[in-house]
Formats: structure tokens, sequence, C-alpha cells
């Protein structure tokens, strides 16, 4: 069963808007990949989110594109310094795909936890607006693949 942890796209700097929304390229972003996904019909049955408006804009834009089982919602436990553990007893938990919407480094040390036990090793650098899908397969994680706004700029 996939889990896919996907980085807020491009923020607003705080001097500019306290509350961080995300920017016209950062929205952009994500809509490419939100369209590059989307024909992949990935297999997505919630999108929880951060608490933190750019995570929010980023859920509701990938889930109107992945169209998952259920509504988006907010998830405590993905703010950038939150610890892993919290999300990675979620994630182990998930019976169905689940697609969460977060910052980092939260981010990439919940993928280290996963991966490799190890929240301090960094082993997926996210970037912003991308998805990571990692998969489990018997008793670990394993990554199966990451879409960044770029790649999803490339056409064929």
């Amino acid at each position: 069963m996939p889990v896919y942890l996907v980085q807020h796209g491009e923020a607003k700097p705080e001097t500019e808007d306290p509350l961080r929304p995300l920017t016209d390229c950062g929205r952009e972003g994500v809509q490419r990949v939100a369209r590059h996904a989307a024909p992949l019909k990935l297999p997505v049955s919630e999108i929880r989110h951060s608490g933190k408006l750019r995570a929010r804009q980023t859920a509701e834009i990938l889930a109107a594109a992945l169209a998952p089982g259920r509504d988006v919602r907010q998830m405590d436990g993905l703010a950038p310094g939150d610890d892993p553990g919290k999300a990675r007893a979620v994630v182990e938990s998930a019976v169905e795909p689940l697609m969460l919407v977060g910052h980092l480094p939260h981010l990439s040390r919940l993928a280290s936890l996963l991966l490799v036990g190890d929240s301090g090793r960094e082993i997926v650098r996210l970037r912003d607006g991308a998805i990571v899908c990692l998969v489990k397969v018997e008793d670990r994680w394993l990554l199966q693949w990451i879409l960044t706004p770029e790649l999803a700029s490339v056409r064929s």
C-alpha cells in the first residue's frame, strides 16, 4: 500500500504575508504536479495536511485533481518541527492509501524514519510541490518514485 508525502508548494515569505500562502509560482507548480498525477489514477483514499495555510492550499489543489475518497482534512503532527514518530504511527496504522501534505524538515525526517529507521539521516530531499511515493513491502518501506514540478513540466 502506498503513502504519498507532499511538500507544500512555494510560499510567500513571512515578511510579505505572515500566513505564508502559496505564491503564484507555487500554486502553478502544484497544479502541474496534480495535472501530471491525475491520469495516473493514484490510489489516494484521504489527503491530510498540517494546520498551515500553504499546506491546506496544496492539499486542496491535489484533491481537486486526484479526487480522494474522503474530504481533505487537517492533521496534527505535520508541522515543520513536529516529531516524525507521530506521523509514522498514522502511516503505519493506515489501511488505505494516504497522502500527507506538510513541511520540511518534518517530511524529510519522516521519510528517513520510514525508510531506514533513523529520522536524523537525510535519505530523500523533498522539493516544493513534490510528491514522494513510498510503498510498504512485507515489513519495510521502499521509495517507489518522486514527482517534482520540474519533472511534471517535461513533455514526452
